[in-house]
């Protein structure tokens, strides 16, 4: 289990480093992250483990990947989640009153 959080970690960040521009890989890292906790989220609804597991489970998972995306998120500033956000691309057009 270790073995997996460690490369479904390491990969988004790899990927985000050298897919996203620099101010936009803090927030595109976060939001993969969350996606990740959602995914380790339904999958542990799915699989039953019982309570008193001693290894880690799913559920411990899907805590550390929102734990990392969250301070992602602390990390990066405002204005660099308002431009992951935004459309990139050309200038937008002009609206007409």
């Amino acid at each position: 289990m270790l073995a997996l959080f460690s490369l479904l970690t390491t990969l988004p960040a790899v990927l985000a480093l050298h897919l996203l521009e620099p101010e936009l890989v803090l927030p595109g890292f976060s939001v993969l992250l969350f996606v990740e906790a959602g995914f380790a989220v339904i999958a542990a609804r799915l699989i039953h483990i019982p309570d008193n597991a001693d290894n880690i489970t799913l559920w411990d998972l899907a805590g550390g990947f929102t734990l990392i995306g969250c301070a992602a998120i602390v990390f990066g500033e405002p204005d660099q989640a308002a431009l992951f956000l935004t459309e990139q691309g050309g200038p937008r057009p002009e609206t007409r009153p």
